[in-house]
């Protein structure tokens, strides 16, 4: 199976750490994010594996060389010149994505203890263009669904933009997305798009026509590296994330 990491992002809620490496390459109790996440996904039986990369790229090109990952084979989406977002580093890998099959994406700064391979089949199942883990929390930006769990929009709760994108017979239920969806590979065809974009923008755009799930896991541990006091913390639930 294959599976794509984001970890291209500058990292900016990281600071000062990342002012010297890549989120990527940020360590939990003496690992780094992107080992763990690698390790995790081969463990899932994805072994083909696509890394974009764009702050300090060298140094996680040259930590992926000096890698032994056996069971599964690593490619670099090179970003280096320009930052494309994720809906961009997305179009940009897409010949990665040519067998036809679904395929995992996963932000490198997101650790939990959520089942990849339930979270693969429940997407087969559900036949949809692409299926977003999900929690119901607080959070600044956040999907809008209906009854069933599919997507209708989008709300920036700091500034109050609302964004809806398809009707709904019902009140929308706000959800906060994971880091962490599985994507039929008929999505690359309707990417119209073109240079730094959005993948949120792009689902906002196809969900008026094609079912967009979003899954919850309310019971899942998970945590979002996106400050130094959630590093820390991320440190202390070994257990709790399957890092033991």
């Amino acid at each position: 199976m294959k599976a794509m990491i984001f970890a291209a992002g500058l990292g900016k809620r990281l600071k000062p750490i990342t002012d010297t490496k890549p989120k990527a390459l940020v360590d939990i109790n003496g690992r780094p994010l992107l080992d763990l996440l690698i390790k995790k996904l081969i463990s899932y039986g994805f072994n083909q594996i696509i890394i974009n990369v764009h702050h300090f790229s060298g140094l996680i090109i040259d930590f992926l060389k000096n890698q032994n990952y056996i069971d599964a084979s690593i490619s670099i989406s090179d970003e280096s010149e320009l930052l494309l977002d994720t809906g961009g580093g997305l179009k940009k890998a897409a010949s990665f994505f040519d067998d036809g099959k679904a395929f995992l994406i996963h932000n490198v700064d997101v650790l939990s203890n959520i089942n990849l391979d339930w979270l693969y089949q429940s997407h087969m199942k559900n036949n949809t263009l692409a299926t977003l883990v999900c929690q119901e929390r607080k959070s600044t930006r956040q999907f809008l669904v209906n009854s069933s769990n599919e997507l209708c929009g989008w709300k920036n709760n700091k500034t109050g933009e609302v964004k809806i994108s398809s009707e709904a017979d019902n009140f929308l239920r706000p959800l906060a997305f994971c880091g962490i969806q599985v994507v039929n590979p008929k999505l690359l065809n309707l990417i119209t798009e073109t240079g730094v974009f959005s993948i949120t923008d792009l689902y906002l755009r196809l969900s008026s026509k094609y079912p967009i799930k979003l899954l919850p896991f309310n019971d899942a541990t998970w945590i979002d590296i996106g400050s130094p006091e959630n590093l820390k913390k991320a440190g202390l639930m070994k257990k709790e994330l399957g890092m033991e």
